[in-house]
């Protein structure tokens, strides 16, 4: 092929290459967001006194039992959904989760949601939490932050997608929420509560405050609410 025809060649292909762009860019694209993540929050600081009380004497129990890890320093106290004094918070907790499932789509008329574990977390200087999902039932997963000090750990939420980790490439600014994000991190603060779906994975980063920060764990598993019997007909 001669010198002047691979210069023709290029030109022809500069031209089809500006004929795209130009169609591209006079094009409308309608985009469908589907399959979303959604993470809920809301802001209940008026829970705080109370839950506060229960957390603060199932925590004492645990650090009676068990000595603080040097390399976990973490403490977790014991299950108390049931407390009575916490009612209220654990009803809220409760109605949020099974509306947040029946506005998602699921068919929740005949069905409610019940905890399967709500627990206080104390991390300390340096702590962390490895990311995970919960399984065994678990539907929905939530936080609420009791105590946040400055430079306290970030909660963060994973994408599940595994395909596209698979292929995943650079983003473009790290620090911008986007659908190429891989990951979402919130900065907590006391009284804010967190909800999501049990799939979503989650961590927290490193604690770098000296005071520790508290929040409380909990699980909810959906179960199916109980057939009532017709009243037997009356013999005459």
């Amino acid at each position: 092929m001669s010198k002047t025809a691979t210069k023709k060649t290029k030109v022809k292909v500069c031209k089809a290459a500006e004929s795209v762009a130009e169609v591209i860019q006079n094009t409308q694209i309608e985009v469908a967001h589907l399959f979303p993540c959604p993470i809920y929050f809301v802001e209940r600081p008026d829970f705080l006194n109370a839950v506060k009380e229960v957390s603060e004497e199932s925590l004492a129990v645990q650090r009676k039992e068990r000595k603080l890890d040097e390399m976990y320093p973490v403490c977790m106290s014991g299950n108390y959904y049931a407390d009575p004094r916490i009612a209220g918070f654990s009803e809220f907790i409760g109605a949020t989760a099974w509306n947040i499932l029946n506005e998602q789509g699921y068919a929740m008329q005949d069905k409610a949601v019940s905890f399967i574990e709500m627990w206080t977390q104390e991390h300390h200087k340096h702590s962390a939490m490895d990311v995970h999902i919960h399984a065994n039932g678990s539907q929905i997963v939530g936080f609420y932050f009791l105590e946040t000090p400055e430079n306290c750990s970030r909660a963060v939420f994973h994408d599940p997608r595994a395909g596209k980790l698979q292929i995943d490439l650079p983003e473009q600014n790290t620090n911008m929420a986007t659908p190429a994000s891989k990951m979402i991190n919130f900065t907590p603060k006391s009284g804010m509560m967190i909800f999501a779906n049990s799939w979503l994975a989650h961590s927290f980063t490193r604690h770098a405050a000296d005071l520790p920060i508290k929040f409380v764990h909990f699980n909810l598993t959906v179960v199916q609410q109980p057939q009532t019997c017709p009243a037997p007909a009356e013999v005459i």
